[in-house]
Formats: C-alpha cells, structure tokens, sequence
C-alpha cells in the first residue's frame, strides 16, 4: 500500500528529484540569445573590416567585368565616351566579326605558337634545374635559388633592355660573339621568323625561376624512404625519375602548368615592349590585337568581345588540364 500523504504537508521538503537532463537543458536555454548575439556581433565585424576590400574589389574589379561583358554586346565607341547609354545593342554582331577578322586569326595563331612552345620549355627547364639543384648542389642551393627567380619579378621593361641589347644585330652580345668566329649576326627582332622564337627565348629565361622554385619545394616534400625502397627494389635513376618522382610532383605539375598556361595565353609585354606586334604581325597576340583596338582606336565593344572569347578559351584549356594532370589515385 501506497503512504497516505498529510494533508497540508509540503511535498517539495523532500529530496530533489534525479537530474535527467532536461533541467539543465531548459535553465541554458536563455542563453542561446546572448550567444546569438555575440555571433551577429562577430559577423558585423568580420562585415566591417571587409567593406574596404569589397569596395575596391566591386569598384575596380567586379564592376569593370559586368560593364565589359555588356559593352561586348554593343558598338560602344569613341562617341559614346560622353554618353555610354547611348551605345546601340548589336547583339552577337561583335563575336560574329571577330571570328572573319583574318588579323584575330593571325593573333590567335601567334598567341597558340607561343603558348605551345614556351609552356613545355619552361615547364621542362624548371624541372631540370629543381632536380639538378635539390640532389647536387647543397651549399649554393639559395644563391642559385634568388638568381633564377630574380628575373620572375624583374621589371618587363628592364628584361628587354638586356634582350634588346643581346639581339642587337650589329653591336649586340651574339653579333660580338658571332664576329669572333667570322659570322653574322641575324637581325632577330626584324626578322618574321625569327622574331616570335626570340620572344620564346626571352619568356622561357624569364619565367624559368617560377617553377624552378615550385618543383624544387616538391622534391624537398618527397620523403627519402620512398626513393630508398625505390633503389633497394633495382630502380635506377631514370626509372626513380619516371615512377617515383614525376607522380609524387604531379600536384605541384598540374599547379604549374595551368599558372603558366595561363600567363602565356595572355602574353602581353613582351611583344608590346620588344617588336609592338611586328614584324608583319609574326608577334601579335591577342591580347596586344586586344589593346590596339581598345586604346588605340577605341572599338571598345569589339575589345570587349575579343577579352571575353580569349576568356571562353582559357577557361576550356584550364579545364581540359584540370582533367587530365589531375591526381588520378584519389
């Protein structure tokens, strides 16, 4: 039989009931707002110290994309500088233009000649240098590190003031050295086929350093059990090379393949700088073709359209490179 309870007796007097959980989940339930609000207070700041960045960004950068983007859809021009509203939409009219424009296609030509020649040189010269210098040269390894990469950040103009003066056909270092042997010396820059491999030349020298630099931090990270187990199972060097070290790099390769793809494809300087696109047009690329009708004549919607086909074709060979140097093991 149950305890018959007094009537009047306080119930509450005895011991309190076993903690389940639930007590302690409802007393912390008022706090949620406070930690809500230190989060909205967290978010707000994190707000704030972007709004300088954001700015500029969407100044700068956002906004010129979405206004090129339309103005490639119109005949935007020199008489619209005072009134850009009053360009007249012409819709793919533009595109339609580039691709019967017999000079875009002379652009692209030499824009895929240089691209496919001086990607794999310097892409393969890199490579050679991080493996010379990470298994011989131990002592130096930071000198000759800052010296192939000072040319990478290396003003353009400087670059092809010592170039200018190595091609010079007369007074030049190869005419000086050509003359000791009784030769001459070929104008390099004035000649059509010649100029464009000399621009190669001058590239490759000069962005070498860049994956020089990266491959060389990708062979440090390869650990030195996996090369040892490679020699104890009768590997040799070239075989070590091609089944050890080239698919422990093959990260770092695609990194550097599509960074120099990239680049090249919107090679710019050196053929502004070193023959303006001539001689004939050998060394004009599309994006110096680009710039000629953006700032010189001033068919600002045909540029436009010329940026944005450039775009399509560096976002598919980005693309097409992600998909087949990509890691296949994971």
């Amino acid at each position: 039989m149950a305890p018959i309870t007094p009537a009047g007796s306080d119930v509450s007097s005895g011991p309190p009931p076993e903690n389940d959980g639930h007590v302690t989940a409802a007393a912390e339930r008022p706090r949620r707002p406070r930690l809500r609000g230190r989060l909205g207070t967290q978010h707000l700041a994190g707000w704030l110290f972007s709004t300088p960045f954001l700015l500029l960004f969407g100044t700068f950068m956002a906004f010129p994309i979405v206004a090129s983007l339309l103005m490639s859809f119109t005949d935007f021009g020199l008489r619209n500088v005072t009134d850009p509203l009053a360009a007249d939409f012409v819709g793919l009219d533009n595109y339609i233009e580039l691709f019967g424009d017999e000079t875009f296609r002379r652009a692209l030509f030499n824009t895929t000649y240089f691209v496919v020649v001086g990607v794999p040189l310097t892409i393969g010269l890199g490579l050679v240098a991080a493996v010379l210098l990470n298994s011989g040269i131990d002592r130096f390894r930071t000198f000759f590190r800052v010296g192939f990469y000072t040319p990478v950040v290396t003003s353009i103009v400087a670059v092809a003031v010592v170039w200018r003066f190595v091609l010079e056909p007369r007074d030049g270092l190869i005419a000086g050295v050509a003359a000791e042997f009784g030769w001459t010396s070929p104008d390099f820059l004035s000649s059509p086929t010649l100029a464009m491999p000399s621009l190669i030349a001058m590239a490759v020298w000069r962005n070498l350093g860049f994956p020089m630099v990266l491959f060389l931090a990708g062979l440090q990270s390869i650990p030195t059990e996996v090369r040892e187990a490679s020699r104890i199972d009768g590997a040799g060097a070239v075989q070590e090379f091609r089944k050890v070290t080239v698919p422990l790099l093959r990260p770092t390769m695609l990194y550097v393949a599509v960074i120099t793809t990239i680049g090249y494809l919107n090679v710019f300087e050196e053929p502004f700088v070193m023959t303006g696109g001539g001689p004939a047009d050998s060394t004009l690329t599309t994006s110096l073709y680009m710039y000629r009708e953006g700032f010189d004549f001033f068919h600002m919607g045909y540029a436009s359209a010329m940026a944005y086909t450039l775009f399509v074709i560096v976002l598919a060979i980005t693309l097409l490179q992600l998909r087949f140097l990509r890691d296949k093991t994971r």
